[in-house]
């Protein structure tokens, strides 16, 4: 495993726990706000990350005749490319919907 794809799946996780934490941060806010349980979602969008983690991780571990074949599998690149993708847009839309009040703010 190369250093660069090491810290490219480092980079992903921190990604992942962010995430996380938007979630808890939300699941308490909404308790409070008494607003919807719109928290999942970010949640799922952390398994979303980890998911293209775990592809990332399998990539790097395989030789590469497989990285080529797995290249051009359709199946491959959503789990490669499109599973996080759609994890960090999901946390954007849920984190604008949940704390967008924070912009709204004046003095």
């Amino acid at each position: 495993m190369d250093w660069l794809g090491l810290f490219s799946i480092l980079g992903w996780l921190s990604i992942s726990l962010c995430l996380a934490v938007m979630g808890s941060l939300s699941r308490r806010l909404g308790r409070v706000t008494k607003a919807k349980a719109y928290f999942f979602g970010f949640y799922i969008a952390a398994a979303l990350v980890i998911l293209g983690v775990i592809a990332r991780i399998m990539h790097l571990g395989s030789s590469v005749d497989r990285q080529i074949e797995l290249s051009n599998n359709l199946t491959w690149v959503m789990l490669y490319n499109g599973a996080p993708a759609l994890g960090i847009t999901l946390g954007l839309v849920l984190a604008w919907r949940y704390w967008s009040w924070l912009l709204a703010e004046r003095n």
